[in-house]
Parts: C-alpha cells; structure tokens; sequence
C-alpha cells in the first residue's frame, strides 16, 4: 500500500476515533462512515446525508469478528451460508443482538442490522487499522447520485468531514446486494 494512502487511512481512523465523519472507497461507491459507537457521529452522519433515520444503516468490517458486538447467534447454516459470500460484496440483514445496546438509527425500525465483510483493500486497511466495524452509507444526500471519487466527495459535502481517504472504488457498478439471513429473501438487488 502506497505512503499516502496509509497516511490517509492513519488520518481517518484518527477522525473517527474523533467522533468525526470520513468518506472512503467501497465495492462500487465512496462510502460515508462514523464510529458505529458513537452516537452523536451517526446523528451527524443521518442529518449530513439528510437520511430518513427509520431506514437504518450498514456496518462494513474486515472480518466478522468485528461484527459479533452487533449481532445475534443464528443457526449454523445460515451463517455458514452469509459467510461464505464473504469477504465480498455482499450484505445480509442479521438479527440484532439481544440487549442491543447501540444507537437505533443503526438499525432504524428493523429487528435486523445490515453487516458486510468487505474485499476492498481500502475498507479493509481501515477496519483493520479502527479495530472494528465501521457505518457504511453511500456517499450523497439521501436520493442523489453517489460520489464515485474523492473529488464528488468534497463537492458534495466541502468542509464537512473529518476525513476523505483518496483511492478507487471497486468494480461494481450497482451497490451490494442486500439479502435476509434468515429467509434469503432479496432486500435490494
């Protein structure tokens, strides 16, 4: 990984230890991002987006032992199932853990959270270096055309984060699928 880009990701995990807001690549567009613990940062990162906060939103992480903090014990084979579509672009909707004890606008009116273990060397370079799952949204105002370069980042929200990390989205051209853990029902395709 080039210097700059470690800096850039240095910088990041520096903000959202902060509470701060950062923008980083994801599978197929530049993703906004908080520290899915701090409730304040995912109030801000709600109102920035201008989201509806009943909808919810993703956790990505680099492995699913960052996503444990959040999620409930399922059957052995649906989660078998869920993991082996990771690390990769796919998100399944996990039933939240019992006594979920984090904000609800992560979740927003479901029983479930939207979790992904990401491929992309950026996000996995960042959820490595945080030591946790990170909120994963896209990054525009709720109903716009998510930014695909660091440079639409800036343009749509100047002076707003804390950081935007500079690097490539990947391949794919629609966001992740989204998929029911449980019944494998397709959320969004």
């Amino acid at each position: 990984m080039a210097l700059e880009l470690e800096k850039d990701i240095q910088d990041a995990v520096a903000a959202l230890k902060e509470g701060k807001l950062i923008a980083y690549p994801t599978e197929s567009v530049f993703g906004l991002g908080c520290d899915p613990q701090n409730t304040k940062a995912v109030e801000d990162l709600i109102k920035l987006k201008q989201r509806n906060p009943e909808k919810g939103l993703i956790l990505i992480a680099s492995s699913f032992e960052q996503l444990i903090p959040y999620i409930d014990s399922i059957d052995t084979v649906n989660a078998q199932h869920a993991k082996s579509f990771w690390p990769g672009a796919v998100t399944w909707l996990w039933p939240i853990k019992p006594n979920f004890s984090f904000t609800t606008l992560l979740t927003g009116k479901h029983k479930t959270i939207a979790v992904r273990v990401s491929a992309h060397p950026v996000v996995v370079a960042l959820c490595n270096s945080f030591e946790g799952a990170i909120v994963s949204t896209s990054a525009n105002v709720e109903g716009g055309i998510p930014a695909k370069t660091s440079q639409q980042v800036l343009s749509c929200f100047p002076g707003k984060l804390g950081k935007v990390i500079n690097a490539n989205v990947g391949d794919l051209l629609q966001p992740t699928p989204i998929y029911d853990v449980i019944t494998k029902a397709e959320i969004r395709v």
